[in-house]
């Protein structure tokens, strides 16, 4: 694996960090790849109670890689697909520290985290219409699940950017932590999650889940119908090609 993302276990905790902060953490095909090898190893390693996914104290993720998205074939959407399945099967605690952009994917990952700290300074966006796309990873589903089907479509639709604290209002976040100090606090959550009894805490989520999980693959199936009926339209590769025109 190259530095784009990196990993290390302590205590029973992995933690992935985003690390292509000269793109805010864009996500490429390769980067894609790689999170579906680290989170298939979590599920398959007992010694990994928790994962915790970050950026740093600026940046969490700035959604897809557009040139890399624009020159995507085949192989990379099933890439971008297959983390969405594996993350929407993962069934081990996920932790999410974010800061800055927060858009796209970096939004839509969220809603399979079971704990989300967010900064300060975090920017939360679902920019999918005006880029001639529709909702992923799930979302059309756990979206209207937390905040109903008329904030859903506002934010899915209309796209606006929101706060932090407009996160934690909607319940997207748990708690919004000052900048310096979101890293520490969401690795403390991860740390003591994996202290606690793993058949309990395992049981515990999978209770907690199991009304979404029982249509999320379908949705998730019918999402992907749509998203990529839409992404090789004239009308969604137009949008995208006037940001390197």
């Amino acid at each position: 694996m190259n530095n784009l993302i990196t990993s290390t276990q302590q205590n029973g905790v992995l933690i992935i960090k985003l690390n292509r902060f000269d793109k805010k953490n864009a996500l490429t095909n390769a980067m894609y790849i790689q999170l579906c090898q680290l989170f298939t190893q979590a599920q398959e390693d007992n010694t990994v109670r928790c994962v915790l996914i970050q950026g740093d104290e600026n940046c969490f993720c700035a959604g897809n890689d557009l040139e890399d998205f624009l020159n995507s074939d085949e192989n990379s959407d099933l890439a971008a697909f297959k983390f969405i399945k594996i993350l929407g099967a993962f069934n081990k605690p996920l932790v999410a520290a974010v800061a800055g952009a927060a858009v796209g994917i970096g939004t839509t990952m969220l809603l399979h985290c079971d704990m989300v700290y967010a900064a300060t300074n975090s920017k939360f966006k679902l920019p999918f219409t005006q880029l001639g796309l529709c909702p992923e990873a799930g979302s059309s589903l756990l979206l209207p699940l937390r905040l109903g089907a008329n904030r859903a479509f506002e934010l899915m639709v209309l796209g606006e950017s929101f706060s932090a604290e407009q996160a934690y209002n909607y319940g997207l976040v748990n708690k919004v932590c000052q900048v310096d100090e979101l890293l520490s606090i969401a690795k403390k959550t991860a740390l003591t999650i994996a202290t606690l009894p793993v058949e309990s805490v395992m049981a515990s989520r999978k209770l907690i889940r199991d009304a979404s999980q029982a249509v999320l693959p379908q949705v998730m199936e019918n999402e992907a119908k749509a998203f990529f009926r839409l992404v090789n339209g004239q009308e969604c590769k137009n949008i995208i090609a006037k940001f390197f025109s």
